[in-house]
């Protein structure tokens, strides 16, 4: 009975109305300019967003909410990486997304600043797995994309996505807190 009882509270702890959109494996360049990907992730809760260093509209604000988030998960104490993914890579050399990282003054020890693909494959990525727009006009410095901010599980399933622009920081917390839990089972 008591194991009953423990199984139908843990059930009553998931995730409200989960997305679960799978994602694809992928192996990138970090902004220390080492190889990393899905495998560095492997059983780890992640919180990703799409971002590029020269945008002048809203990826400061979302870098912003994203530290504001990191701080909140770390003095929560939950171990959640955070996975920028640059939708400008041309531009966004490892060196260039580093030196982004730190004006934001950010922990990279868990914040991933993503880059080493071409355009194309930002785009078909994003929209594959994230169902987010990636594009970046002909002739234009500035790339349209997609400002959620997407909390993926232990076994790189989307579970939910929030307004990177005004996150719900207790929600996104409340919500890594389960994943965290149901990792380490």
């Amino acid at each position: 009975m008591l194991i009953g009882v423990l199984f139908l509270t843990a059930c009553g702890q998931g995730i409200d109305n989960p997305l679960n959109w799978e994602t694809e494996e992928f192996t990138f360049t970090d902004h220390n300019g080492e190889d990393f990907g899905s495998n560095n992730l492997d059983g780890k809760v992640w919180l990703a967003d799409f971002v590029f260093t020269s945008c002048t509209t809203v990826c400061l604000p979302m870098m912003a909410n994203m530290k504001g988030v990191q701080e909140e998960l770390q003095a929560q104490g939950l171990d959640v990486e955070i996975v920028s993914f640059s939708v400008d890579p041309t531009v966004d050399t490892p060196e260039i997304l580093k030196s982004y990282a730190e004006n934001y003054d950010v922990d990279l020890t868990s914040w991933h600043l993503l880059t080493g693909y071409s355009q194309e494959q930002i785009a078909d990525f994003a929209l594959e797995n994230f169902k987010a727009i990636a594009q970046k006009p002909q002739d234009d410095t500035q790339v349209i994309h997609g400002t959620s901010f997407y909390l993926v599980n232990h076994e790189g399933v989307i579970m939910k996505d929030y307004d990177g622009l005004n996150p719900p920081v207790e929600d996104i917390v409340k919500d890594a807190k389960i994943l965290v839990e149901e990792a380490e089972g």
